[in-house]
């Protein structure tokens, strides 16, 4: 038996979200639903118009959540990943260990700023991303960690790190280690705009396939170049041996190698989707890792996503965790 469920490599972000409306979006000229990469003075001034509005502060980062979400079930994870010397640094590490989750932490760090995204939650539940890098943007194989990549079920990696020539090579390289040491290996698509602007260096990611893949229907669309689901179905296979489509309202279609599942969704009034597919992509992997079967794993993805979106943020507790993990065990 490994010792780690999720080995996860990916972008340190602290999270600070804002509720906002649409014309506050329009004001600041950002494109609505997706995440965009910011410089730190664009951050700072949107930063500086929403001074006087509440917001929440969190470690975050798309697969961070993610292997959070699998050790508040019960698993265990480790998550590679870059921050500075500075507080945020220091509060991003302090908050991963409290999540339960081993870490790069012994890596030197050095000065600068650690990587910020600010949140933007509109009425409609639709989340917005505007997101500063910082030292993130440094990530490479240096921060990788291979004795515990190799003694991990699965390694997983996000699609945000296509932006960096640095932290696309080190997931290039964590997936080469994993599938010499016959760990599994998945991948998130994490955005529409990743899959937009980055094609070719996320397929470079996926190299000759990967174990499972992660996407929700406009990425999906995206990487296999079209508007028709069935053929999208149909070039996912080409790049991965299984793979979930997340749909939001409609719930998820999950390929489990053999057929093609579909995944009722649990009804709620949506409140804030940020997060959502990271927690999918968490429960999921961690029914995974337990030996269940994937429509008892999309089950559980889907009841924990539910619970996620009725609330601001990107997590759940760890309690509410628990108390989704009991109906279904």
């Amino acid at each position: 038996m490994r010792k780690y469920q999720v080995y996860a490599v990916g972008n340190a972000l602290v999270d600070m979200e804002y509720e906002v409306a649409p014309e506050d979006l329009e004001r600041l000229q950002i494109d609505k639903g997706v995440m965009t990469l910011v410089d730190e003075a664009q951050q700072l001034d949107i930063m500086a118009h929403l001074a006087e509005r509440h917001h929440k502060r969190g470690s975050g980062g798309s697969a961070a959540n993610t292997v959070i979400a699998v050790s508040q079930f019960g698993g265990n994870g480790f998550y590679s990943c870059k921050v500075a010397n500075d507080d945020l640094g220091h509060f991003y590490m302090d908050d991963l260990v409290a999540g339960g989750i081993d870490t790069n932490s012994h890596s030197e760090r050095r000065d600068g700023h650690t990587g910020r995204c600010v949140v933007l939650v509109t009425p409609d539940s639709d989340r917005t991303m505007c997101t500063f890098l910082g030292i993130s943007s440094a990530l490479s194989e240096q921060e990788l960690v291979t004795e515990a990549l190799r003694d991990s079920d699965y390694f997983y990696t996000e699609g945000y790190l296509v932006t960096s020539d640095s932290a696309r090579q080190a997931s290039i390289e964590a997936k080469r280690v994993a599938d010499e040491a016959g760990v599994k290996t998945a991948i998130s698509l994490s955005d529409p705009n990743m899959v937009n602007y980055f094609k070719d260096g996320l397929l470079e990611m996926i190299g000759g396939g990967v174990d499972l893949l992660f996407a929700n229907e406009a990425e999906a669309m995206g990487i296999a170049g079209s508007d028709d689901l069935g053929t999208t179905i149909e070039e996912l296979k080409a790049l991965a041996r299984e793979f979930v489509i997340t749909r939001g309202p409609k719930g998820a279609l999950v390929y489990d190698g053999q057929d093609l599942i579909e995944i009722p969704a649990v009804p709620v009034q949506a409140v804030d989707t940020l997060g959502a597919g990271d927690m999918f992509a968490g429960a999921f992997l961690y029914g995974l890792t337990q030996g269940w079967g994937h429509r008892r794993a999309g089950e559980l993805a889907c009841a924990a996503s539910a619970k996620l979106v009725t609330s601001l943020g990107p997590r759940i507790t760890a309690e509410e965790s628990q108390a989704i993990l009991r109906r279904f065990i």
